[in-house]
């Protein structure tokens, strides 16, 4: 992170036109020697959950929101391979009753990101990627938590068509995360209708996959995506008592994602609506960022 730092400030004034800022879940690459940070703010809250199948509200609760603020640079090291760091600071709160709500910095993520079939339009790409917790949250106070403590490990495929005249494109991905077991501050626990005498915790491994369509030009972006994503396995929230991180949480969603960077300075945003989900809150979320490229003196 200091040499990234160091590359921001001795690229202030380089300036690129090439308007194609990237995330892990597209097929857009920074070109060799280019970084684009962004800086995105995340607003998401919930009135009703889903404890197990049942739709429901708590008064306790009112609205929960979950707010954040992230750093996320994306590092050209070959037109066909990228590197994506992400650091988020984020803070949680209700609107009712007493519970507290928890702000920290989360986790530490990355992504390794390989086109490796790229033919007419056509790819196919590959993205490995890791997280590690980087401050010592509570993960067992859901769902005031910030996060669940745990050190991860995904694998994603992810294909995409762009027309090359109209840069209308289609994309899908999937991705496979495996957890680590976390320790909580307790002697013991209740999950899949045992009691466990330990303070170690199972965390559920995830997949997900998704789906998105729309247009990419030189200066603009938008496009309207589908997200699955769930638990492997896990058991449910009992009936009137707090979620934990044996849950199996599941959620679709839907949204619309749009960006707009004509030189070196852009901004994106990015709204999503949760339509259905197990053991977990039906949200509404926003995003809105800052995006900012340059490229690296040698």
């Amino acid at each position: 992170m200091k040499n990234l730092y160091r590359w921001v400030l001795s690229a202030l004034m380089l300036g690129y036109s090439t308007a194609y800022s990237q995330m892990p879940n597209d097929a857009i690459y920074m070109p060799k020697g280019v970084v684009c940070v962004g800086t995105m703010y995340t607003h998401s809250s919930w009135k009703q959950y889903w404890e197990n199948t049942l739709k429901r509200e708590n008064l306790n609760i009112g609205t929960h929101t979950t707010q954040s603020v992230m750093v996320m640079p994306a590092i050209g090291i070959t037109n066909r391979f990228n590197v994506i760091l992400s650091l988020p600071y984020v803070w949680t709160k209700t609107s009712a009753g007493n519970l507290m709500g928890q702000k920290g910095f989360q986790d530490l993520g990355g992504w390794l990101k390989v086109k490796a079939v790229d033919w007419k339009g056509f790819s196919i790409n590959g993205l490995v990627g890791v997280s590690i917790p980087v401050s010592k949250y509570v993960p067992d106070f859901l769902p005031m938590s910030i996060g669940l403590q745990c050190r991860t490990a995904s694998g994603r495929v992810l294909a995409n068509y762009t027309h090359p005249k109209t840069g209308f494109y289609v994309t899908a991905h999937g991705t496979y995360t495996w957890r680590s077991n976390i320790n909580v501050d307790r002697d013991a626990y209740q999950a899949d209708d045992k009691v466990y005498n330990t303070n170690e915790v199972r965390v559920p491994n995830a997949y997900d996959m998704g789906a998105r369509v729309g247009i990419l030009k030189k200066q603009w972006q938008t496009e309207i995506w589908a997200e699955r994503n769930s638990c492997v396995n896990g058991d449910n929230i009992r009936r009137n008592d707090m979620p934990f991180p044996t849950n199996n949480m599941q959620a679709t969603m839907v949204g619309w994602y749009g960006k707009f960077q004509p030189k070196a300075l852009g901004v994106n945003a990015r709204v999503g609506y949760v339509t259905n989900g197990l053991n977990m809150g039906q949200s509404t979320s926003y995003t809105v960022g800052v995006l900012y490229m340059f490229g690296l003196k040698k």
